[in-house]
């Protein structure tokens, strides 16, 4: 049986609500002022990139996790700001999954204050969608092609947003789009013997220098992540959501058998030689958010996964200046590779901040004050 979520949901309206309370009968206050520490510097430094790009995108869904468990309201003003700078609007791109990203904070600020505007863009495009359906098949032939879910980026970036939708209108074609096209990109991406992701069609066959399949780390951390993310959405009843549950656990217990002793994980899952600096930030960061995520919610086992998740977390923090600047993050891309030491990007602290999150309510540690 599932424990009680601690969702979206639990968060509260008023200014200086409590947090979100965890197992252990409170968040550890060390893992959120860290998290606020980062958050704090992003918000001073923010990225280049658009303010409705997928990369902000992912740093707005960190922010709005934070909120949950901070009891600072500047988060939440924050990406109020944000939605009223962006007038609401989501990315130019109608099919791409990239560009629905940004709609998921949105949906968020929706629930707390159910303003129209919030929503009104996210229904507006899935309605369109769902008039002219796109067609297809689901091969990789570059970032031109966007109307299918035909990269593992896109589980994380589109489908989840359509599950709120659905929560947040009560209309059920929302939810019936986002499963039914999840499964169909995991039919096609999902290799069920390693219970891991390809990127794309373009990863099919393709081997890293020791023989071993090309498997990206945060390509199946924007993966695992976003299953996080629908399962806090679907309705109990949902009859899909038991395989949903089922890919969660199955990807969660193979990522278990792949951390290093350090807490991280390779930016290429089967040669951990192959990229360096060998700490990256952003896989682990959805890693570690996916496990803590997991034993809260009572799909995956405490005494397993809940030392893995802190793990994760240790190693995490290490990359953190006494700024706040989140470093170890490899830059945009589709597959591990070198990248600078100090290297850094939005979404790599909204990585971190989904993780914070879940660390801070996981259940007391053995020998631990928190």
């Amino acid at each position: 049986m599932r424990a009680p979520r601690v969702g979206l949901m639990a968060a509260l309206v008023l200014p200086g609500a409590s947090a979100v309370a965890s197992p252990s009968g409170g968040p550890d206050a060390d893992v959120i002022a860290q998290a606020e520490r980062v958050a704090d510097y992003q918000l001073a430094h923010p990225s280049r990139q658009s303010p409705d790009d997928w990369v902000q995108g992912a740093f707005y869904s960190g922010l709005c996790a934070l909120d949950q468990v901070s009891t600072s309201r500047r988060y939440r003003a924050a990406l109020q700001a944000i939605g009223e700078r962006n007038g609401w609007r989501l990315g130019p791109r109608v099919y791409h999954a990239d560009d629905w990203c940004v709609g998921q904070s949105y949906l968020y600020l929706y629930r707390l204050t159910r303003d129209p505007r919030a929503l009104a863009a996210m229904q507006e495009r899935a309605n369109a969608v769902l008039a002219h359906p796109p067609g297809g098949d689901l091969a990789f032939v570059g970032q031109a092609r966007g109307d299918r879910w035909s990269w593992c980026d896109s589980l994380f970036m589109a489908p989840p947003g359509w599950v709120q939708l659905a929560e947040a209108t009560g209309d059920r074609r929302y939810l019936a789009y986002a499963v039914d096209h999840w499964w169909q990109t995991s039919a096609y991406l999902f290799d069920p013997a390693e219970h891991l992701f390809f990127r794309d069609s373009t990863y099919f066959g393709r081997r890293e220098a020791n023989g071993q399949t090309i498997f990206w780390s945060r390509g199946n951390g924007w993966v695992i992540a976003g299953l996080a993310h629908m399962l806090d959405h679907l309705p109990a009843a949902e009859p899909s959501r038991g395989r949903f549950e089922e890919q969660f656990r199955a990807m969660a217990e193979r990522l278990l058998a792949l951390q290093r002793p350090d807490g991280f994980w390779a930016a290429s899952l089967l040669d951990p030689a192959r990229c360096q600096p060998a700490d990256e930030a952003s896989g682990t960061g959805f890693f570690c958010f996916a496990f803590a995520w997991g034993v809260n919610h009572g799909e995956l086992d405490a005494a397993r996964f809940a030392p893995a998740a802190r793990r994760a977390w240790r190693g995490l923090t290490r990359c953190v200046e006494p700024s706040g600047r989140l470093n170890h993050v490899q830059p945009i891309g589709a597959a591990p590779l070198n990248f600078p030491a100090e290297a850094t990007e939005a979404y790599g602290v909204g990585a971190f901040l989904l993780a914070a999150s879940q660390v801070a309510n996981l259940p007391t540690e053995p020998g631990s004050a928190h």
